[in-house]
């Protein structure tokens, strides 16, 4: 660590109680610094970095784990749990699934979000979110460039998380986090069947620089339009590959019929 890196597990420095770690670490997941599945350091460096007794820090992490928010893995540490979880229970996610017009809703939501999410992070974003942003973007372009599908869909995902980062604001992270989560799932389209699309990578690249840019140049109404337009392209492609599925699906079942009828 160099002399101007910030240590997450900062030593406590108050009265060294398990509360002080507890809440310590709470903070850092409710930031979004510590994610779902992430990996805490092992009890011993934990204890030496928060300048805490090891009976302190056990007792500290069994209240965590009581409260949902660390597990343990049997040989393998701590993990940051899955606090973004499934926003919505099983029988309703699998009900959205069966109905379009959730797909539709879901978008238009995710319009008003992602504007304000952006707006918020073109005003906000530090230095350090700054260079997240780049790093990200980047990653994507090279993704682009060489032809990996998969790895750009997931810096998609990442830039967007980024950008929430950037807004500051918790809430607004957790609800996007939960959002991406049921669109990485698959719930409401196959990004594939958008990314897939003639032109489509081209132009959703362009979008998320857009919003990039705008972001950067630190222009708030620019990052919300960049956001909510690369939404409107997204319903439209999701509508379009509906609607070309269905136009297939009744072409299909039109050639079947022909076939029965001329083998009759």
């Amino acid at each position: 660590m160099t002399e101007h890196q910030i240590d997450l597990y900062a030593r406590i420095s108050h009265s060294r109680t398990a509360d002080e770690v507890v809440q310590q670490i709470e903070l850092l997941i409710l930031e979004g610094v510590l994610r779902d599945g992430d990996r805490l350091p092992g009890e011993r460096e934990l204890s030496r970095r928060f300048d805490v007794s090891r009976p302190i820090l056990r007792e500290a992490l069994k209240e965590l784990e009581t409260r949902g928010l660390l597990e343990s893995r049997h040989g393998g540490g701590t993990f940051v749990a899955d606090v973004v979880g499934q926003i919505f229970s099983k029988p309703l996610v699998e009900l959205i699934g069966r109905h379009s017009k959730a797909t539709q809703d879901y978008l238009e939501y995710r319009r008003e979000l992602e504007g304000l999410t952006a707006e918020l992070a073109a005003t906000r974003a530090t230095d350090f979110d700054r260079d997240i942003l780049t790093r990200v973007i980047e990653r994507m372009r090279e993704a682009h460039r060489s032809g990996n599908f998969d790895e750009e869909l997931e810096a998609d995902i990442e830039l967007h998380n980024a950008i929430g980062e950037s807004a500051h604001n918790i809430i607004l992270l957790h609800t996007l986090r939960a959002c991406y989560r049921l669109l990485t799932r698959g719930i409401f389209f196959h990004r594939n069947t958008i990314f897939g699309a003639p032109g489509a990578r081209d132009r959703l690249l362009a979008q998320h620089e857009a919003i990039y840019a705008a972001v950067m140049a630190r222009d708030p109404q620019a990052a919300k339009w960049a956001a909510q337009s690369h939404i409107d392209f997204v319903a439209a492609a999701a509508r379009e590959a509906e609607r070309s599925g269905e136009w297939a699906r009744i072409a299909q079942l039109r050639l079947q019929q022909r076939d029965r009828t001329r083998d009759s």
